[in-house]
């Protein structure tokens, strides 16, 4: 079918045939130009030689001028005209009828239809298959697990660090696997699945892959997005072929990542996905067909269980579930030394400085700061890591990309200046608050002219009513100093006072910290069947008390700024003092303003003298 089309286009091109109106091939009759005509029922073909013409130059006679190769051949749609006959008879021209042949209605069929017909089925099945990843049709409903054989994944648990707890659970999973006599000899079965859950980043794909390495079992690794496809059926021949092939291996792993990409709740009516449903419903049939002894353990990651089918979730299916959370002071000092095993490291360098000022870090962000570090190291020319790269490194993962080329004028840098100064003036003076690691007035990421640096020293998991009122006071802070100083404010507290409001709401709708609704969480109900997030929260409160809250939340942020203000009034010389030094150095380290608050609360203490 190829051939014939490229044989036709050949042919095509090789003759210059033009498609004229008929009136301009009767005009190009009447001036001689063409010399034989060959009448069809199709079209009326003119050539510019006549009969005799062809024989003196070709050497052979032409019966069909649709074969004339290398002339000019002129074609018309007939046209009922009877004097066009006698217009060729006065003008000497050649002309002849040509009647269709069998050969003549093939010709046409195959042209017009089958060659047609033929190259979009072609172009179909090339784009088909391509689509296809090159499998091929008969492959599409194949499983695209990557395998890994047994040790092939290269991780073991002295690899994951930071997160004791959690290997502690798959430990079990791994006896098993190496020793499943121990547990049929008192009767135990292990869990058919374990689900890891847990924020991103924090190793749950590595702790998966570490079970594999430890028991030396093959390893099935897919995606949950692997499974699903455009076309209905395409995922749940997917799952048979994966446990199919599982079976086959036995002892082995089968870890889906990202589970709640096939797995999410069938309770919302709205936006169902027939494809997802269907390889869902396969998913939860081959987990409940398994029994304790195939020796085939399913392991599955995702970071959100909320939105989870609850069959899934049921004893019988994923039986255990394993929390993998950011990891604590000391988790994080030893995620620390493992990626920083293969970093040149100074003598002076600290990671347990480093992992106090890492609060709420995940895995994968330590990995991200160590490579970071070990980046501005070369850049610097050093041949090892520094504590400083350590620390710009930090400082870049949470403030930005430091923007050198910026210039600012005086006028807002004044402001700045100010305006991060009354924040750090406020966080030093409020109990509970996280103290100052770093003020700094040179820009850095999205349009950021200046930032207040604060770690927190220990990990904190609770917050009382008057620690959040602080929070509020060091986010207002900003805009306190610019009001007391230059008598107006400006854009550049947009983000500090949308913090400062999200807390005043959650203390009041969450929390139960206001006066009328004193314990009592003012939430949205959302109504599901089965349990399952409908997506549509109901608000199960009154306008009235949606109106309260407003007034509330106005009236608490009010409050605050009323007494930051005053706050900042009686400390107005250490303000002046801060931020002259900020203006100057740019970049204030906190020993340097402790230095100045202490100062400061020492002049303020000492008696007067009369």
């Amino acid at each position: 079918m190829l051939a014939l089309l490229i044989l036709y286009a050949f042919n095509s091109m090789s003759q210059k045939k033009q498609v004229i109106e008929f009136s301009e091939f009767k005009q190009k009759v009447a001036s001689g130009e063409i010399k034989r005509v060959q009448l069809g029922r199709d079209y009326y073909v003119g050539v510019t030689y006549s009969r005799k013409d062809f024989q003196n130059q070709e050497g052979s006679s032409y019966s069909d001028l649709n074969q004339a190769q290398g002339q000019t051949v002129y074609r018309a749609i007939p046209v009922e005209d009877r004097s066009f006959v006698e217009l060729m008879d006065k003008q000497g021209v050649e002309y002849y009828a040509r009647a269709t042949t069998a050969g003549d209605f093939l010709s046409n069929l195959i042209f017009a239809w089958i060659l047609p017909f033929g190259v979009i089925m072609l172009l179909w099945w090339f784009l088909f298959t391509k689509f296809r990843g090159g499998m091929g049709i008969m492959s599409v409903g194949k499983n695209k697990a990557q395998l890994m054989m047994e040790g092939d994944t290269g991780v073991t648990f002295d690899d994951v660090a930071g997160a004791e707890e959690s290997k502690e659970e798959l430990v079990e999973v791994v006896d098993f696997l190496q020793k499943p006599e121990k547990y049929e000899a008192v009767g135990g079965k292990i869990p058919k699945g374990v689900l890891l859950v847990g924020p991103p980043g924090t190793g749950k794909t590595l702790l998966a892959k570490a079970v594999a390495g430890e028991a030396g079992v093959p390893f099935f690794k897919i995606s949950g997005s692997d499974f699903v496809e455009l076309f209905v059926g395409v995922g749940a021949s997917r799952v048979r072929d994966l446990f199919k092939q599982a079976r086959e291996k036995a002892p082995c792993i089968v870890f889906i990542d990202e589970l709640d990409a096939i797995g999410k709740s069938r309770a919302n009516g709205l936006g169902n996905n027939d494809e997802r449903e269907q390889t869902l419903n396969q998913l939860l049939v081959e987990m409940d067909g398994f029994d304790g002894w195939t020796g085939v353990i399913i392991l599955a990651a995702t970071n959100r269980p909320e939105v989870l089918d609850p069959a899934l979730m049921r004893p019988g299916r994923f039986d255990r579930q394993v929390l993998v959370d950011r990891p604590d002071l000391k988790g994080r000092e030893q995620i620390l030394k493992v990626h920083a095993k293969n970093v040149k490291l100074g003598d002076q360098v600290d990671l347990n400085k480093v992992a106090k000022s890492t609060a709420g870090f995940a895995g994968a962000d330590l990995a991200n700061l160590v490579n970071e570090a070990a980046l501005l190291a070369v850049r610097a020319g050093r041949g090892h890591v520094a504590q400083e790269d350590f620390g710009e490194a930090l400082e870049k993962l949470i403030a930005g990309l430091q923007k050198k080329s910026r210039v600012i004028n005086p006028k807002e840098k004044e402001v700045v200046a100010y305006h991060e100064t009354g924040h750090a003036l406020v966080a030093a003076f409020t109990d509970g608050a996280d103290p100052v690691q770093k003020i700094s007035i040179v820009p850095r990421g999205m349009g950021a002219l200046g930032y207040t640096m604060q770690l927190p020293t220990e990990d904190r998991f609770l917050v009382t009513e008057q620690e959040l009122l602080g929070k509020i006071d060091v986010l207002l802070g900003g805009r306190a100093a610019e009001q007391l100083i230059f008598g107006e404010i400006s854009n550049g507290a947009s983000n500090d006072i949308s913090r400062a409001t999200e807390i005043a709401r959650k203390m009041i709708a969450e929390y139960g910290m206001s006066e009328k609704f004193r314990n009592m969480a003012l939430g949205t109900q959302r109504t599901s069947y089965l349990g399952g997030e409908s997506g549509f929260g109901v608000r199960e409160y009154s306008e009235e008390t949606q109106r309260y809250i407003d007034e509330q939340i106005s009236a608490n942020i009010n409050t605050r700024y009323a007494h930051v203000l005053e706050f900042l009034k009686n400390n107005l010389t250490l303000l002046h003092d801060v931020s002259r030094r900020l203006l100057k150095v740019e970049v204030m380290e906190a020993e340097e303003f402790e230095k100045m608050v202490a100062q400061h609360k020492e002049l303020a203490e000492a008696p007067q003298q009369n």
